[in-house]
């Protein structure tokens, strides 16, 4: 190995390192995966009771499914973090957290604010592109103290959603868009985060 490729891996080395410190450890893994279970479920749930979207009644009742699910997954995983931040967090990582709600609040306040504008409107086949964006731009805005590998699964999301907007409402308003999308998303997000914790402690 020559001087310049050794100091290009201690670079890399040291970078790895310094992504480890600055990652955030109070996501949980084990609650990204139960939040793909919500999503599954809210599916199967929007496919017995409203498969079809053919009046305002039905959009409200499909809008209700999916908050229910959502307010679920925000409850789980900010319990998680919490927990974490009593029992287990240093000072530094008690900071993070701070750091990492300032973040994501804005996606979280813009994504209620247009679900129940759309409401509102009725106009219940942009909720999907939102939920997708909105969560995209958070987790985006968060990527520094997540694992490396999350950040296309954030690219993912936003860009569902994007494509979201503009699909016609049969489809996105299919029972199985959120549920295949959020469930895949939130299950990969949950593996990686095992799996880098996981690296981190060995």
């Amino acid at each position: 190995m020559t001087d310049l490729e050794r100091a290009l891996a201690d670079i890399a080395e040291v970078r790895e390192r310094l992504g480890g410190v600055q990652r955030f450890k109070g996501y949980s893994g084990l609650a990204a995966l139960v939040s793909a279970g919500f999503a599954l479920s809210a599916g199967v749930v929007q496919w017995l009771l409203v498969p079809t979207m053919t009046s305002a009644h039905d959009g409200r009742l499909y809008f209700a499914i999916w908050f229910a699910c959502c307010a679920a997954s925000i409850v789980l995983n900010y319990s998680a973090i919490a927990h974490w931040y009593v029992n287990d967090a240093t000072a530094r990582e008690r900071w993070q957290t701070a750091t990492v709600g300032f973040a994501i609040l804005p996606a979280l306040v813009l994504g209620a604010a247009l679900s129940f504008a759309l409401l509102r409107a009725n106009l219940f086949a942009f909720l999907p592109g939102v939920w997708f964006g909105c969560y995209g731009v958070g987790l985006i805005a968060s990527r520094t103290m997540l694992p490396r590998a999350v950040v296309p699964v954030c690219v993912a999301f936003l860009a569902a959603g994007a494509a979201l907007l503009f699909a016609p409402p049969a489809v996105a308003l299919a029972p199985w868009v959120l549920a295949a999308g959020f469930g895949a998303g939130q299950a990969a997000i949950g593996l990686i985060v095992i799996r880098d914790r996981e690296r981190t402690t060995a």
